[in-house]
């Protein structure tokens, strides 16, 4: 017997019931962005690689998903590497995979942005404010609420500082799930403050090292982030002084007074001070979404530069975040466009789609799928049925004629396995007097009615 085939794993196949709800996710969420005058934009699926790596830091570099030159990609390694190869001498993996593939898979959609921003700097006009919704792949293990392919669906402004885009996002965020209908707390930090604890431990210079650690508190605890910490060489004395960072509670205005005293010392830190405070007093309060400051937030990558966000869902299991996003001072810089400062968000959609599944909040009809199915009693009558469909689907319902005059329990099984409501009979009958038996398939219920009322009755 044949192997079963099977696909990757971190993939999945989505069934029709599967795809109408993304669909609805989908929908929500780009309705939104539209309605804060976000534009779509689309780039590949394939970037070079050289435009991916870097960007990341270390961690993420080695999850991107690297693709092997086209045909036969051993014609494009070098005569030395192939050489030594030959002689059976050791060649670093990270040399061998430069001169193996030349193109990645997108690790995320703001680094192609900021790529495109640049390629396209004189056609855009500034602040340029774009949505955009496709997939993402990385290497990573595989785990729940972890896929290697899962979409993506950001929204940027590029080219103005203004904490005032901040605020919008905050907003938009809250919009988002209050039309899906979820519960949230929007995490907010700045960069600056982390950068300034960093400052007053006596190695700024070990800022990512620290910003990478302390990103992973919720997942593997203090204990485990200090020991990383440490064997990334920040010292005890280090460790010691930003210990108040994981001792910090309460509210906002609360912790606002504590940090201002404990890091008094660091201006950059007093700047994310002040930013926090505009963002919270512009913000107030929003339906559905509670805005909360977290000192220990950290968002692991290394672009970040200002405001940073993380969203968690108060309903459901979810342990990681479903959006999050922040500011970026100069992504654009590292391809020759200095000072076009950005911020921007990400909705996790798989991770949104677990989640309302989980609760029950997808709305039990969704946009897609067939409203009535016209049975099929044979070539006359399906002839006559065609007639009618056409009517109901300009009239903006989805139908369908059954393609074979099978039995009548075969079509209602379909109609039922489908999850469509209404059954249209037209057999020999109905023919002749001009009506429609229409059968409500949740109740079993029938009624004969004419012809001409039966969008009245399926609408």
């Amino acid at each position: 017997m044949a192997n079963m085939p099977s696909i990757p794993k971190g993939t999945r196949d989505f069934s029709p019931a599967e795809m109408l709800r993304r669909k609805y996710i989908f929908r929500t969420i780009e309705a939104v962005f539209q309605k804060y005058g976000f534009l779509p934009l689309e780039t590949p699926a394939m970037e070079n690689l050289s435009t991916l790596t870097g960007k990341y830091g270390e961690e993420g570099d080695r999850l991107i998903f690297k693709v092997l030159n086209s045909g036969d990609a051993w014609r494009s390694v070098s005569g030395e590497v192939r050489e030594m190869l030959t002689k059976g001498e050791e060649v670093h993996p990270g040399r061998l995979a430069g001169e193996l593939s030349e193109k990645a898979l997108r690790y995320d959609l703001t680094v192609p942005f900021a790529r495109y921003v640049v390629q396209h700097r004189n056609e855009i006009t500034f602040p340029f404010k774009r949505y955009q919704i496709q997939p993402v792949w990385r290497a990573d293990r595989p785990q729940k609420g972890r896929y290697r392919e899962f979409y993506q669906c950001d929204a940027d402004v590029i080219g103005s500082k203004s904490l005032l885009n901040e605020v919008e996002l905050v907003e938009l965020i809250g919009d988002v799930f209050a039309a899906l209908d979820l519960q949230v707390v929007i995490k907010v930090n700045d960069r600056k403050v982390l950068s300034g604890i960093a400052e007053i431990s006596g190695q700024p210079e070990r800022v990512v090292d620290m910003v990478t650690a302390i990103d992973k508190l919720d997942k593997i605890g203090r204990e485990k982030v200090e020991e990383e910490m440490r064997t990334k060489g920040i010292t005890d004395a280090a460790i010691s002084e930003i210990a108040p960072l994981f001792e910090l509670e309460g509210t906002w205005m609360e912790q606002r007074p504590k940090l201002e005293q404990w890091l008094a010392s660091s201006t950059i830190a007093q700047e994310g001070l002040r930013n926090l405070s505009t963002i919270f007093n512009a913000v107030g309060t929003r339906n559905g979404a509670t805005l909360e400051f977290d000192p220990t937030l950290a968002r692991g990558l290394d672009y970040y530069t200002g405001a940073i966000f993380e969203v968690k869902s108060q309903e459901g299991n979810m342990p990681g975040s479903i959006c999050g996003g922040g500011r970026y001072d100069d992504l654009t810089g590292i391809f020759g466009l200095k000072d076009m400062s950005g911020v921007g968000i990400s909705f996790g959609a798989d991770r949104i789609y677990d989640v309302l599944l989980e609760t029950n909040k997808f709305p039990a009809e969704l946009g897609g799928s067939t409203r009535v199915l016209f049975a099929n009693f044979g070539e006359k009558e399906a002839i006559h049925c065609l007639k009618l469909l056409r009517t109901v689907r300009e009239a903006g319902i989805a139908a369908e004629l059954y393609p074979d005059p099978v039995k009548m329990a075969k079509q209602f099984k379909y109609a039922d396995d489908k999850g469509i409501s209404f059954v249209a009979i037209i057999g020999e009958n109905e023919l002749k007097q001009g009506i429609v038996t229409v059968k409500e398939m949740k109740s079993g219920e029938q009624k004969a009615v004419k012809e001409e009322d039966l969008l009245s009755i399926i609408s």
